[in-house]
């Protein structure tokens, strides 16, 4: 059956187009036609978008969870409850991030990945599964973060070849600290396989971080948030993570802009110097995301951290850092135009097409033909009213 989505102002790459209609079939966007071309397929079905923008789905390339469940409490309808939650704000894909914790729950963590991926791909009721990412736990202890310290290690061949074995194709993205022993044989394990090494919670050098980044780790995680940036060594000064970030042409990087991780002038840097196509918006979004504020659980609820979620935001109890957000990516859209002052199309772009391509996800984050039928739609204040998945519409108002 071929729908029609028309009336909606639809964005592409670098612009928005008026007057045209959105074909998609079988779960495949056909393309965009114009509403007087003669050659536009016909129709079975007709959606009316009533002038609101026609927009690729959002791809959220590092969150922990939402709707009150994290991925680590390793429950297949808990990774259901996660995609049907991020996806009413317009997230159609997303991958699925294990904090730093013990092999058992992160082997258990595995399992439930494979088994919530085989029920949606029989019911698609949420965003898609993309892969798992891995947040440690080979990290540096001086940028843990929220992150649980005894878990916090270096590099252990053997663990981490046996993670891989395990894990297989699961797999898509890993974050560590490059500055450890091992970093550079950790990345050529990760390339090998097609895996994302990404730099994260790490003091780094930017000497450290050009040899990283040539061993492939090509990637910084939530840059800003327990990365490096200009410190003293005695009287000298040296670059950090963040400065590399900057300088290093082709390397990406992922924000948190959520609006409080991050001030409007970073969110405005960012984009200024690393632009659009270098640039993720990421939720990093904790099991408190669309719930309530209050108490809530940073991790899996058996060995997780208490945390507080208070000013839209998650706290260590003792305020001392922030433990994740609880931000959903339509919020993150809304701050670039918002708060950064970033063109609608540009901001859309941050949110799926650059992360889509991050990741290796080439059937994902734009509304061009042969690509999956991913599509939402949203008012001129970003409020999500229609979700579609492969198709098939998850969510509707």
């Amino acid at each position: 059956m071929i729908t029609k989505i028309k009336n909606g102002r639809i964005i592409l790459a670098d612009h928005i187009i008026d007057g045209y209609s959105l074909y998609f079939e079988n779960g495949k966007i056909l393309g965009v036609f114009n509403d007087h071309a003669p050659h536009a397929p016909a129709s079975d079905r007709e959606i009316d978008a009533f002038g609101r923008f026609v927009s690729p789905g959002f791809v959220d390339i590092h969150t922990h969870g939402a709707g009150g469940y994290d991925f680590l409490d390793c429950e297949a309808e808990g990774f259901a409850k996660i995609a049907q939650t991020h996806a009413k704000f317009g997230t159609t894909s997303l991958v699925p991030t294990a904090t730093s914790g013990s092999l058992e729950e992160l082997l258990e963590m595995f399992s439930a990945y494979r088994r919530a991926k085989t029920r949606a791909e029989r019911i698609t009721d949420g965003a898609d599964f993309l892969g798992v990412h891995l947040e440690g736990p080979y990290f540096a202890p001086s940028q843990k973060g929220a992150q649980d310290e005894k878990y916090v290690r270096g590099f252990n061949r053997d663990e981490y070849l046996k993670i891989l074995e395990l894990g297989g194709k699961d797999i898509v993205r890993w974050s560590a600290a490059p500055e450890l022993d091992g970093a550079e044989e950790f990345a050529g394990e990760l390339v090998k396989r097609r895996i994302l090494p990404s730099i994260g919670h790490s003091d780094a050098d930017s000497d450290v971080v050009e040899r990283a980044y040539a061993a492939g780790f090509t990637h910084v995680t939530h840059l800003y948030s327990c990365t490096s940036g200009v410190h003293r060594k005695n009287a000298l000064r040296y670059a950090g993570i963040i400065e590399s970030a900057y300088l290093i042409d082709g390397m990406t990087v992922e924000i948190i802009a959520d609006g409080i991780h991050l001030p409007p002038a970073l969110l405005k840097l960012v984009y200024k110097i690393k632009g659009a196509g270098h640039t993720a918006l990421v939720t990093d979004s904790m099991r408190a995301a669309g719930m309530p504020e209050g108490k809530s659980i940073l991790g899996s609820k058996k060995n997780g951290i208490e945390v507080i979620v208070e000013d839209s935001v998650a706290k260590m109890p003792d305020r001392s850092c922030f433990a994740g957000s609880v931000a959903t990516t339509d919020r993150l859209v809304r701050n670039m135009v918002n708060l950064a002052g970033v063109s609608l199309t540009d901001a859309v772009k941050m949110a799926s097409e650059t992360p889509a391509r991050i990741i290796g996800s080439s059937n994902k984050g734009s509304l061009e033909r042969g690509k999956d039928a991913d599509i939402i739609m949203f008012d001129e204040n970003i409020h999500v009213t229609s979700v579609f998945v492969k198709g098939k519409e998850v969510f509707g108002e």
